[in-house]
C-alpha cells in the first residue's frame, strides 16, 4: 500500500511548475558533484513559492535517502544555542540536509550562521535557507563562499506557466484573463484565485477575489503592517504606477513620509525603479482589491486625491517632471474600458526613452525601413534634420538595446510648403485643419508622426503608452496648440481603439507601399485636462448615486477641480466640464452664475468652525490671483505641507456640498 506521505509527494510533483534551475543544482549537490554548492539561499516576496520549492527539495532529499532536519524560522528561539541543539544532526550525521524556511524571522543570526555554524557541518551535509530578504551581500561576494553558496531570487511565473496552472486547475477559459490580471505570476495568488474561480461564478460574472482570498493573500504576501499610517502608504502604492517620497508627502501630508517611504522600500515585494517604488503585481492588486472591498469610499477618496496631485503636477511642475504624469494618472483608472483598449502597463518590455542622439540615427533609419519601407525612412531622415528634438529613442532597461523610436512634431501655422511636399501624412493633417477649423496665426498643431517598435509594431505596448503620455503632457503645457494628431498604419484596428477619444479624419495618405490613418482632436473645443478627465469618468465603478445625474461622482469631483483651476479665466472656464452638469442646467448666464456659485460655496464653508482654514486655503489658491499653490501658501504664511492639508480638506468639503446640489438641487432655486 502507498503511504500518505508518498501520495502527498506524488501530488506535489504533479502540481509543481518551473524552478528548473534550482532543482537541477540541488540534484547535482545530492548526487555528490564536487562542483555543486553546499549552501542554497532562496529568497523572494511572500507567496512567490519559496515554501513550495522547499517541500519539493525535501521530497528529493528524502528520496535520495538523506537524513533531514527541517526548521521554521518563525519558531526559532532568539539564542543560537537553541538553534544548534535543534539542528544537531547537521553537525554530527554525515549527509544531513538542513532546511530552514521563513528565515527572515531569524535573520538576526545570519552572521553567526555563516561564521560559526555552517563551517562545522558534517561531511556531505547540505543546507537550504529560504526567506523574504536577500542574504547580506558580503556572503555572496566573499571569495571563500563563492563556490559554496548559490543564491536564487525567485521570480513570478511566466504567463505560459501561469496559464498552465490555471488550465490544470480547470479554470474556465473566460475567467483566466481576469485571474491573471489580478494574480500576475505570483504562485500563491494564482493558486488561491484558481480555487476561488473554480466555483460560484456564472458565465457572465466578472471574476473578483472573495474576502477569504484577500485575507489569505494579505497575510501571505504582505504580512504584518505596523500602523494605520503604514497601511495608508501601502494603499497609495497599490493604486499608483510608481510611488516616490514626494508623492507620499503630497497625498499623506499629516504623516512622516520619509519614514513611510523607507519602510516601503524595504518590503520584499517592492522594487525600486527610476520613477519610484513599484510593488509586485500580486501584492498591488491584492491591496487595491482589499481596500475597494473593505472601504470603497476610502478607495475613491485616495484615488481622487492622487488624481488631483497628478493634475497639479501637470499644470504647475517644471517641464522635465511632467512627461510621464499622464501615464501615472491613467494608471489610476486603468480598469476603464477605453484605457483598457488603448494602453498596456505590461512590464515585459520595460523601456525608457531618451532624446535622439546623432549616433542613434542609423539604427532609427534601419528600423523605419524594416517596418515601413524606404520611402518612410527618407521621411524620418527629413524630420530628424528639421526637428531632431521631436524624436525619442527607447531602450530596454536591462540591456540598453534600442528597440523603438517615436517622433512628435510641432508644426506652426501657416504650413511650410517644404514640409507638405516631403510628407504626405503631415500634408493630410494640414488639409483636415483647413477643411474643418483653420489654424490661426500664433497657433500650431502637434503630430505624433512615428511610433516604430519593430518587435511589437502597431500594437499596444509600453512604447505607445509612454509616447502618448508625452504627447498629452506636451499638449497640456503648450501655448497655442490647436490640434493633436496621431498616425497609425492599421487604421481600422486603431479606429476602434481610439473611438471616443480621437476623431477619424477620414484621411488615408499613402507613403510607399502603405496607407496610414490620421486621427485627431481639436484642443480648442475641449481642453486637454477635460479630455483627460473623460477617462476618469469612464473608469468610475462607484454605485449609482441616490438621485439621477449625467455625470459620475469621480468625474464630478474632477470637474469641480478643473473649474476652480480656471475660475479666474472666464473664456477657459466656459469649456469646463462642470457646465455640462445638472448644477448648471437652469442657469441663464451659465459661466457667470456658476463662477459665482463656486465662490459662494467656498465662502459657505466658513459656517463650519472646523473648515475656516480650509476656506482660506481654497480662497488663496484659486481666487486670490496667486500664480502657484506655493505662492498661495506663502500668502497665508503657512508651510506648504500644512497649506496642502487644508486645501485638500477644503476640496473634499466643497465637492461634497456641490454633489448634494447636483443630486437634489439647491434650496434657493
Amino acid at each position: 500500500m502507498v503511504s500518505v506521505g508518498e501520495r502527498l509527494s506524488r501530488a506535489r510533483v504533479r502540481a509543481f511548475i518551473g524552478r528548473d534551475e534550482e532543482l537541477g543544482r540541488f540534484e547535482a549537490a545530492l548526487g555528490g558533484d564536487p562542483h555543486a554548492p553546499f549552501a542554497f539561499y532562496v529568497h523572494g516576496p511572500g507567496g512567490i513559492g519559496k515554501s513550495t520549492l522547499l517541500r519539493r527539495l525535501t521530497d528529493r532529499a528524502r528520496a535520495a535517502g538523506r537524513p533531514l532536519v527541517e526548521l521554521d524560522g518563525r519558531f526559532v528561539e532568539r539564542d543560537p544555542a537553541d538553534f544548534e541543539r535543534a539542528a544537531a544532526a547537521f553537525l554530527d550525521v554525515p549527509g544531513t540536509v538542513l532546511f530552514v524556511d521563513s528565515f527572515e524571522h531569524c535573520q538576526w543570526m545570519e552572521s553567526w550562521l555563516w561564521h560559526h555554524f555552517l563551517p562545522r557541518a558534517a561531511d556531505g551535509a547540505l543546507v537550504v535557507l529560504a526567506g523574504r530578504r536577500a542574504p547580506q551581500p558580503q556572503w555572496a561576494t566573499d571569495p571563500a563562499w563563492s563556490g559554496l553558496l548559490h543564491v536564487s531570487e525567485l521570480g513570478p511565473f511566466s504567463e505560459d506557466q501561469a496559464r498552465g496552472l490555471l488550465a490544470a486547475a480547470r479554470i474556465r477559459p473566460e475567467l483566466r484573463d481576469p485571474v491573471l490580471r489580478f494574480a500576475g505570476g505570483n504562485p500563491l495568488a494564482l493558486s488561491l484565485a484558481a480555487a476561488a474561480g473554480s466555483s460560484g461564478c456564472g458565465r457572465e460574472d466578472i471574476w473578483a477575489p472573495s474576502a477569504d482570498v484577500l485575507r489569505t493573500l494579505l497575510a501571505g504576501l504582505i504580512g504584518e503592517v505596523p500602523t494605520a499610517a503604514h497601511r495608508r502608504a501601502l494603499e497609495v502604492a497599490a493604486q499608483t504606477h510608481s510611488t516616490s517620497e514626494e508623492l507620499l508627502t503630497s497625498v499623506l501630508p499629516e504623516e512622516d513620509a520619509h519614514l513611510l517611504f523607507s519602510w516601503l522600500r524595504e518590503l520584499p515585494f517592492m522594487e525600486s525603479t527610476r520613477r519610484g517604488l513599484h510593488p509586485h503585481d500580486a501584492a498591488r492588486e491584492t491591496l487595491a482589491a482589499d481596500l475597494r472591498w473593505r472601504a470603497p469610499n476610502a478607495f475613491e477618496t485616495m484615488r481622487r486625491r492622487l488624481a488631483d496631485e497628478y493634475l497639479r503636477i501637470l499644470r504647475e511642475a517644471p517641464e522635465e517632471r511632467v512627461w510621464t504624469v499622464t501615464d501615472e494618472l491613467f494608471f489610476l483608472f486603468r480598469e476603464g474600458k477605453t484605457l483598457a483598449r488603448l494602453r498596456t502597463w505590461s512590464r515585459e518590455d520595460e523601456v525608457h526613452d531618451r532624446p535622439l542622439h546623432p549616433d542613434d540615427l542609423d539604427t532609427v533609419l534601419r528600423m523605419a525601413e524594416e517596418t515601413e519601407g524606404a520611402a518612410s525612412a527618407e521621411i524620418v531622415r527629413y524630420w530628424a534634420r528639421r526637428q531632431p528634438q521631436a524624436f525619442s529613442v527607447y531602450r530596454l532597461v536591462d540591456t540598453g538595446r534600442i528597440v523603438a523610436f517615436t517622433a512628435r512634431l510641432a508644426l506652426a501655422a501657416p504650413p511650410d510648403p517644404q514640409d507638405l511636399a516631403a510628407d504626405p501624412v503631415v500634408a493630410a493633417a494640414w488639409r483636415h485643419t483647413e477643411d474643418t477649423a483653420p489654424v490661426g496665426p500664433g497657433e500650431h498643431i502637434g503630430v505624433s508622426r512615428f511610433t516604430v517598435y519593430p518587435e511589437r509594431y502597431q500594437i499596444p505596448s509600453r512604447v505607445i503608452d509612454l509616447s502618448s503620455s508625452r504627447a498629452q503632457a506636451e499638449a497640456a503645457r503648450a501655448r497655442g496648440r490647436a490640434y493633436g494628431f496621431a498616425v497609425f498604419r492599421d487604421a481600422e484596428a486603431w479606429g476602434a481603439r481610439v473611438k471616443g477619444t480621437l476623431k477619424d479624419t477620414g484621411a488615408r495618405p499613402r507613403v510607399g507601399a502603405y496607407t496610414y490613418g490620421v486621427f485627431g482632436v481639436d484642443w480648442r473645443g475641449i481642453p486637454v485636462e477635460a479630455w483627460i478627465q473623460s477617462f476618469m469618468a469612464d473608469a468610475d465603478a462607484s454605485p449609482a448615486p441616490p438621485g439621477p445625474s449625467p455625470i459620475s461622482r469621480v468625474a464630478f469631483d474632477q470637474a469641480v477641480r478643473e473649474a476652480l483651476a480656471h475660475w479666474r479665466d472666464p473664456a477657459t472656464f466656459a469649456a469646463c466640464a462642470l457646465l455640462r452638469t445638472r448644477l448648471a442646467a437652469d442657469l441663464t448666464d451659465a459661466v457667470g452664475e456658476l463662477r459665482a456659485l463656486l465662490r459662494e460655496a467656498v465662502d459657505g464653508l466658513a459656517d463650519d468652525p472646523r473648515a475656516v482654514r480650509a476656506r482660506e486655503a481654497l480662497t488663496a489658491g484659486y481666487f486670490s490671483g496667486a500664480p502657484t499653490q506655493e505662492a498661495a501658501a506663502r500668502r497665508l504664511g503657512l508651510p506648504y505641507g500644512t497649506y496642502r492639508r487644508h486645501l485638500r480638506q477644503g476640496l473634499d468639503l466643497l465637492c461634497e456640498a456641490l454633489w448634494e446640489q447636483e443630486l437634489y438641487g439647491s434650496r434657493e432655486r
